[in-house]
């Protein structure tokens, strides 16, 4: 019990060091990037690190309050008028797929194995779906989980190294009264929401109350400082406890391909909103940020540090989301359908 115990508490301690490590080094979000490369690390030597219990969760909370409260009421007024950039934009996106499922039939992979592995977005869903299919589940697992790793390290990065450095805008001040009510009332939403099946609960549940009671209430308030980097902290811990060497040398083929169509859907979708962001007067950087492949935690939180729309960004992962949960098994099903 002891020995499972202090397993238990290496991880947020060997986070943490990897955190600081980073932040030193001023890497673009160290304490979800340190922590995370620290885990891998630790758990590619042997020591196998388990995930905290319940602390993807609590980080996910965390992020998400931060940024629902970036949803003021100019900046929702500013994202309405964009409406039909975020739609396009996210279509586009999820298009994307497209390219994954070319590169892995055309080395043999089979169809339902190829077309859940190449959504962007949804990877528990996509298991769940994968095996409803007679796909290869841990192919499925393995292509999400690499995808994301992808993101974390080379989106935050790239992105950093690119654009010029802007000064970061005055705080927002710290409502402690609005606080003690809207983060009990996200935490209240995602288990419903999680209770009733829905994609993504602990991020989209926060996010929601948050986001709608900064536009309704007219609010200009943020968390306390240290709580981005608290939750940045728990879910680099938690997403560094799914690799391993046994996943590193898990199928190598596959997972080149992967890494193959990752680069490409990013760059397409990189050249894609450029072209966009000739139509519409909104900011290219954002919108391009908004259209990588990856999980909404990882390029919300990048879109926050850069000091970019976070708003824009936001807007386009939900979106992108929720195409990809009720459209990914119908749009499955025609295709059978149309090519047994």
């Amino acid at each position: 019990m002891w020995l499972g115990r202090a397993k238990l508490w290496s991880t947020p301690l060997v986070g943490l060091v990897g955190g600081w490590l980073a932040s030193l080094a001023d890497w673009p979000l160290p304490w979800m990037v340190g922590s995370l490369l620290a885990v891998i690390l630790v758990r590619c030597s042997g020591w196998m690190l388990v995930e905290l219990p319940g602390g993807r969760q609590t980080g996910q909370w965390i992020v998400a309050s931060a940024i629902g409260l970036h949803f003021t009421a100019p900046v929702f007024e500013q994202i309405l008028g964009y409406w039909w950039v975020i739609i396009l934009g996210s279509c586009i996106t999820v298009m994307l797929c497209l390219i994954g499922i070319g590169v892995l039939r055309r080395s043999g992979v089979d169809r339902a194995t190829a077309y859940f592995a190449s959504m962007p977005g949804g990877a528990s869903e996509m298991v769940v779906l994968a095996l409803r299919h007679q796909a290869e589940p841990a192919k499925v697992a393995a292509a999400h989980s690499l995808r994301l790793l992808m993101v974390v390290l080379i989106v935050p990065a790239l992105f950093t190294l690119t654009l010029p450095e802007t000064p970061a805008p005055e705080p927002d001040s710290t409502h402690w009264g609005w606080l003690a009510l809207l983060m009990p009332l996200g935490a209240g939403l995602a288990m419903l929401w999680r209770r009733l099946g829905q994609p993504n609960p602990w991020m989209l549940g926060p996010l929601t109350v948050c986001a709608v009671a900064s536009v309704w209430f007219d609010l200009d308030i943020a968390l306390p400082a240290g709580g981005g980097e608290l939750g940045q902290w728990l879910i680099g811990c938690a997403l560094g406890c799914h690799f391993d060497r046994k996943f590193f040398r898990s199928a190598p083929a596959f997972m080149l391909r992967v890494v193959l169509f990752t680069l490409l859907a990013m760059l397409v979708a990189a050249l894609c909103a450029e072209v966009l962001s000739w139509f519409a007067a909104v900011d290219d950087i954002s919108l391009m940020l908004g259209m990588m492949p990856g999980g909404i935690t990882e390029l919300c939180l990048t879109a926050e540090a850069l000091h970019l729309s976070v708003a824009l960004v936001t807007a386009l992962q939900v979106l992108r989301l929720f195409l990809v949960m009720f459209l990914a098994e119908p749009a499955f099903r025609l295709w059978t359908r149309l090519q047994p």
